[in-house]
């Protein structure tokens, strides 16, 4: 197989675009590629499609040939992800089930996280939207918990709020992990990091 050839992956980050959204819940995926690409070595730039910003690269060691990887950022709320995922996807000739989507988890305690292949949207429109998008649900979904939100606060003020004090010292860990997680992901296997990851 020759490198052009080699499997690509699409990694999308999910989250809405712009410094009043930075800090929220729902952008926990901004976080974690943006710690991916950190670890690439390289900045997200604008895809010519417009509608994305994007880092091309390889996971693993520097000078090893890892997997190629496409981590991306839609530039469009959350409820729009789909149809920029799908651009990417049919530019970059990824099929669903090398696609990995990065998105926060109200189920799931906050500083835990679970990986999984394929299933519903529970509510989040960003998973919603890939979905209809792609045709399917059956791409792989890094879910980072958020817990839910405490007393009687509405669930989208919640999401679409910022981190408490106390988490915003965790954060940068839960990041770290997740970041890794994806990288086991693509590099090791779903079984794997099911075992290493899921909490």
């Amino acid at each position: 197989m020759t490198d052009a050839a080699a499997p690509v992956w699409l990694v999308v980050g999910l989250g809405n675009p712009g410094p009043s959204y930075a800090g929220h819940r729902h952008n926990v995926g901004y976080l974690v590629t943006d710690e991916l690409a950190t670890r690439m070595g390289s900045s997200f730039r604008a895809h010519k499609s417009g509608r994305a910003d994007v880092v091309e690269g390889r996971f693993g060691a520097p000078g090893m040939p890892g997997p190629r990887v496409i981590l991306a950022r839609p530039r469009c709320y959350m409820n729009e992800t789909g149809g920029p995922v799908k651009q990417l996807a049919t530019f970059y000739k990824v099929p669903p089930e090398r696609i990995v989507a990065i998105h926060d988890e109200l189920d799931i305690a906050f500083d835990t996280m679970r990986v999984k292949l394929g299933g519903g949207d529970n509510g989040h429109n960003g998973l919603r939207s890939m979905r209809n998008s792609l045709g399917t649900g059956d791409f792989y979904r890094v879910r980072v918990g958020i817990g839910r939100p405490p007393g009687r606060q509405d669930v989208a003020d919640f999401v679409l709020s910022d981190y408490s004090s106390a988490e915003r010292k965790i954060l940068p860990f839960q990041v770290d992990k997740a970041a890794d997680a994806v990288e086991s992901l693509v590099t090791d296997g779903l079984e794997r990091t099911q075992q290493n990851y899921n909490s």
